[in-house]
């Protein structure tokens, strides 16, 4: 029996593909123990109950960004955190330990080194962030899901996915998925979407020329998030809906995705072979337009950035592409060579390495 900690959160994009490697660990060995390592205060907090893992709380210390009176208390907090963790280990007998970044990560290395636990670090973003650069300065395996992560001895394994995308047979699903979302099986579909809150640029571009791509002969599936004013059935070839609860029939039923270009939104698009239309969100450190960066040269995506993204470009650019099935045709060919649905899979064996190495 082994024991495995799995450390990180905060966002969707830290908790998720955490939580696609312990429901691996656990259908592979139904014996073995895995826990999750997080803070109160992120994602974590109900997701991974709700999952049916033990959540071990550590305080959130966030690496001070400017001298003032958080870095001059950050040291002792930070070490706090450390000896909270090195605790969790001993108590829990751990055997290895999984970091995915966050405010969890950080203090987790530390103290599988001080305790002499192995551990693996797992970068989702392009361009990573500080836990994980300095974690895997002593990793026992670092794995990326972009190539050019600039990680030392960082390894291209790929994006832990949900097992409802990572198993998804588009083809055997496409009827099912049309049907549910009210859609014509006759017309190919654009898949719309800006995450749960949905994205205002991206709403706008599309409420002002969806006429434009109906009347190019395809239908729009698009998810205005919790902030849209209005959603509903739409009118004849636009059906619009706060969520999609059913990601998987929503990229099912889709021939080509405009979306945001967080690290699990391309990599699933990725690993499904979709030809992509990605909008990076415009704030934060650029790591959406790394994200997007190898579909883009491989041709299996376009980039439009945000501050450009209006109806008139959507109908300069987005609507001739779908008016073009060869260009299309060569995106989809080029899509299927890009992503991999085996991420989970690849992070476990990372583990198992870290294990036999002791």
């Amino acid at each position: 029996m082994t024991t495995y900690l799995l450390a990180g959160g905060g966002t969707a994009g830290h908790v998720n593909p955490l939580l696609a490697v312990a429901d691996g660990l656990r259908a592979r060995a139904a014996d073995d123990t895995v826990l999750v390592l997080g803070t109160a205060e992120g994602l974590e907090s109900r997701l991974v109950p709700e999952r049916g893992y033990e959540l071990l709380i550590v305080d959130k210390v966030p690496f001070p960004r400017r001298p003032n009176g958080d870095a001059l208390r950050f040291p002792g907090r930070f070490s706090r955190a450390v000896r909270t963790v090195r605790r969790y280990l001993r108590e829990h007998g751990v055997d290895v330990v999984l970091g995915v970044g966050g405010y969890a990560s950080a203090p987790a290395y530390v103290a599988a080194r001080r305790e002499r636990v192995p551990y693996v670090v797992h970068e989702a973003n392009a361009r990573p962030g500080l836990a994980n650069v300095l974690g895997a300065r002593g990793a026992a395996g670092v794995g990326v899901a972009f190539p050019g992560t600039p990680l030392n001895g960082g390894e291209v394994v790929g994006m832990p996915l949900r097992p409802e995308i990572a198993r998804l047979d588009r083809a055997a699903r496409r009827a099912e998925a049309l049907a549910s979302f009210g859609l014509d099986a006759e017309r190919p579909v654009l898949l719309v979407f800006g995450g749960s809150l949905g994205a205002k640029r991206i709403n706008d571009a599309i409420g002002g020329a969806w006429s434009d791509i109906v009347a190019a002969g395809w239908q729009i599936l698009h998810a205005a998030g919790e902030r849209a004013a209005e959603v509903g059935g739409g009118s004849d070839g636009y059906v619009v809906v706060r969520y999609l609860d059913r990601m998987d029939l929503a990229f099912a039923a889709a021939d080509v995705v405009l979306s945001r270009a967080g690290a699990s939104t391309v990599s699933e698009i990725s690993a499904l072979g979709i030809p992509a239309i990605y909008v990076p969100y415009a704030v934060g450190n650029g790591e959406q337009r790394l994200n997007a960066a190898a579909d883009v040269e491989a041709g299996a995506a376009i980039l439009i950035d945000d501050a450009e993204l209006t109806p008139d470009r959507v109908r300069s650019t987005v609507v001739p592409l779908l008016r073009d099935p060869e260009r299309l045709g060569a995106m989809r060919a080029a899509a299927a060579g890009t992503g991999t649905r085996e991420g989970t899979e690849h992070v476990i064996a990372m583990l198992d390495r870290a294990l036999a190495r002791g």
